[in-house]
C-alpha cells in the first residue's frame, strides 16, 4: 500500500480502508515511523480475534521491542473480521513492509465517524516530525 494514500491515528496506527462484499473494511497496521521509534522488536500480542468487536482508541495487542512494551490501538469502530497471527513469527514484516505484509488488524467498520478523527499522510508526518 502508498503510505500517501493512508490515514493514520496519532497512537502511529495507519488505516487503508476498501470495500470488501458491500462493507468498508479497515485494514490497520504501524508506520514506519513506529517501527523505527521501537526498534529490534522482539514480540507481539494480539488481544482481539475474528468477530470480536472494537471501538477506536481500544488496544487491539501490544508490540514488545528491546526498549518497551507499547499498545496497538484501533483506530476505528467495528468489528474484527481477520487478525494477522503470522505476524508473531515474522516479526522482520514489520520493518521490511509495515505498509503492506506488516498489516495487523482487519475491521468491518460499523461507525465511519471515527475515520474523520484521522490524519493523512502530510499531516501524519509533520507530527512525526515534531516528536
Amino acid at each position: 500500500m502508498n503510505p500517501q494514500e493512508l490515514l493514520y491515528a496519532e497512537t502511529h496506527e495507519w488505516v487503508a480502508v476498501a470495500e470488501e462484499g458491500g462493507a468498508k473494511v479497515a485494514t490497520v497496521g504501524i508506520s514506519d515511523f513506529a517501527v523505527e521509534a521501537l526498534t529490534d522488536l522482539v514480540y507481539i500480542q494480539f488481544s482481539k480475534s475474528g468477530g470480536d468487536s472494537v471501538s477506536a482508541g481500544d488496544a487491539f495487542g501490544e508490540v514488545e521491542s528491546v526498549k518497551a512494551v507499547s499498545d496497538l490501538y484501533s483506530p476505528v469502530t467495528g468489528e474484527v473480521v481477520a487478525v494477522h497471527d503470522k505476524l508473531a513469527d515474522k516479526l522482520e514484516t514489520l520493518g521490511d513492509d509495515p505498509f503492506g505484509e506488516g498489516w495487523m488488524l482487519k475491521v468491518k467498520i460499523a461507525d465511519e465517524s471515527s475515520l474523520g478523527k484521522l490524519m493523512d499522510y502530510d499531516a501524519y508526518k509533520k507530527m512525526c516530525a515534531e516528536q
